[in-house]
């Protein structure tokens, strides 16, 4: 797991009027809550955030923000959430989750599929039904995407969520019966026009 400093301000006013300001001024607003505290509602800058996410996507980050409220705290986190401009495409409001070492959280982790399966080498189509899991761990746990390997995968094979090999002290919430990858056999264009001349 990547860890990351991120610079952050607290925000001492709410509403849309306020959001409006922050991002003009190059910010995105954004609120840290826990369990176990109550919601902190801060800012960090565009940019800072969106070299980070760049350059560390498809893995989880671990957020060290440095908040500055006249001294600063620091919190550590996990970015939850966030809201995207339906017309920018930008980000234009997120939410951290705060962690402490020790507790056990729930997380979506990233799946990277790896090798090539046999079954596509025969021609088969390969099917991918699920990009990431939900797991629970530890802070300490927290694994940066989880390997699948599919290279073993023939004509007709079904890969589920029980059959994903996950770190010590990681377990999937998902169901086990949930469908992660297949392999179909690819429709060949005489059969599927021999089948539509029929039904004429």
């Amino acid at each position: 797991m990547k860890q990351v400093v991120l610079n952050a301000i607290k925000r001492e006013k709410t509403g849309k009027e306020t959001a409006k300001k922050l991002r003009k001024q190059g910010f995105i607003p954004a609120i840290i809550y826990g369990a176990h505290e109550e919601p902190l509602p801060i800012a960090v800058k565009f940019n800072e955030l969106e070299r980070t996410l760049i350059r560390y996507k498809g893995e989880t980050i671990l957020f060290n923000l440095q908040i500055q409220n006249g001294e600063t705290i620091s919190k550590q986190a996990i970015l939850k959430d966030y809201q995207i401009h339906p017309v920018t495409d930008k980000i234009i409001h997120i939410d951290f989750l705060a962690i402490h070492p020790g507790e056990t959280l729930t997380i979506d982790i990233p799946l990277e599929f790896v090798g090539k399966p046999e079954g596509v080498s025969k021609g088969g189509v390969l099917e991918i039904h699920l990009h990431e899991v939900t797991v629970e761990c530890t802070p300490a746990n927290i694994p940066d995407k989880i390997q699948v390997d599919i290279s073993n995968l023939d004509l007709g094979d079904v890969l589920h969520v029980k059959d994903l090999e996950v770190p010590e002290g990681v377990k999937i919430v998902d169901d086990p019966q949930e469908t992660v990858v297949t392999i179909a056999a690819e429709e060949k264009e005489e059969e599927t026009f021999e089948e539509s001349t029929s039904e004429e």
